[in-house]
């Protein structure tokens, strides 16, 4: 079984490219320009003294939008990169997917 630390990172191996479509990509692209204008809102709250348990309401909102953007770019890496590699014969490739949902999976 491959271990987490075995995996190369995008940087050591530049040829790993996703192709997702352009829909998948501006989904993902406006999911997290929301989560990033979440963010900010957070800090304001933090910065004007907002009452503790509303923060942690749009910390819990953020988490559960980005949970979502994963969940989405999952979606489109078992349907595409993973199905693909495996039609190739690559089956290193399902070693793989389980460390990258035992991460998503970590809280």
């Amino acid at each position: 079984m491959v271990k987490e630390d075995d995996l190369f990172t995008v940087e050591e191996v530049p040829c790993r490219k996703s192709h997702h479509p352009d829909s998948v990509k501006t989904n993902l692209i406006h999911r997290l320009n929301r989560v990033e204008g979440q963010i900010r809102g957070i800090r304001n709250m933090i910065e004007n003294d907002v009452y503790c348990d509303d923060i942690i309401t749009q910390f819990a909102a953020t988490q559960s939008a980005l949970n979502g953007a994963a969940k989405v770019l999952l979606d489109g890496h078992l349907k595409g990169c993973v199905k693909e590699r495996l039609a190739e014969g690559d089956d290193a490739v399902l070693d793989e997917l389980l460390i990258t949902v035992s991460k998503l999976m970590r809280k």
